[in-house]
């Protein structure tokens, strides 16, 4: 029939002309494609950003852990009118500043720390770093009282009890703690044996070497190398550190620290410091 021609005629897959992208949407995709390529970032926009209200904090006779704390800095943020503020940035951050603006309320604060706590109590690790000197040693004068105070403070929290923070209370029998010092003036039987007993793994490292001193001073982007000629060059003096001068301090730090005290790789910074003392000196 006329009416099964027709239909035989028709292009089921033929796009609507209403998909044709508008020349707003092409002028905003050819601007996406320019952002992307990084076309903007040297240049400044003019952005309004909205100032978060100053929360107070904890003052005298106030604990900071006090989950009451959290909730009083809530209410007074829903309470406060937010300011805004008008600021030139460069596109790439004025971009991060309008994304974290727009995810903000989107984002469920109490699930966010509901989830935070989760994961905390499932995968935390807690390092604790310089242990050694809240050990307690007849070498060692005076402090012992304070110290052993340290220790019994620590020991309910490493030993899994739960925790009370500003957020909520927090369990840490399934978080892993790692603790480190330099046993110089102190041994680890200086500690209280509860806490002993709370690390059974122990673990001894080797003292830096020249060869560790080096790779410390050339191998990380802001070292302490770099850090010395910047700043010599913020003065207009050049300089040039060779690979002997590198190898010289390097063996400068590991024979001191054999020597003398041995303080790791706290003893670069002084080397480097009476190296450049004097060049520093004539440039200023």
């Amino acid at each position: 029939t006329g009416t099964e021609g027709e239909d035989a005629g028709v292009a089921p897959d033929t796009p609507a002309s209403d998909e044709t992208p508008s020349p707003h949407e092409r002028v905003r995709a050819r601007l996406r494609e320019k952002f992307d390529a990084g076309s903007f970032d040297d240049q400044e926009v003019e952005i309004t950003i909205q100032e978060k209200p100053a929360i107070p904090m904890a003052g005298a006779g106030q604990d900071p852990t006090d989950p009451t704390m959290g909730g009083l800095g809530s209410m007074l943020e829903s309470i406060m009118p937010a300011k805004t503020q008008r600021r030139r940035l460069k596109v790439p951050r004025a971009f991060e500043i309008l994304v974290e603006q727009e995810i903000e309320p989107l984002i469920d604060a109490d699930r966010a720390l509901e989830a935070a706590i989760e994961r905390t109590e499932l995968d935390g690790i807690v390092f604790i770093d310089e242990i050694d000197k809240i050990a307690a040693s007849e070498r060692r004068q005076g402090g012992d009282v304070s110290r052993q105070g340290v220790q019994r403070d620590l020991l309910p929290i490493v030993e899994g009890s739960p925790v009370t923070t500003r957020h909520g209370v927090v369990k840490t029998d399934g978080i892993l703690f790692v603790a480190a010092g330099a046993f110089h003036d102190v041994a680890v039987s200086d500690l209280m044996p509860e806490l002993q007993g709370r690390f059974p793994i122990r673990v001894e490292l080797d003292g830096l070497t020249a060869e560790d001193f080096k790779r410390i001073l050339v191998e990380p982007e802001h070292n302490l190398v770099a850090q010395q000629i910047h700043l010599l060059a913020a003065d207009g003096l050049a300089v040039e550190v060779t690979d002997d001068a590198v190898e010289a301090m390097a063996g400068l730090a590991a024979d001191a620290n054999e020597r003398l005290e041995n303080i790791g790789a706290r003893r670069l910074m002084t080397v480097i410091e009476r190296t450049f003392e004097e060049i520093a000196f004539d440039a200023s």
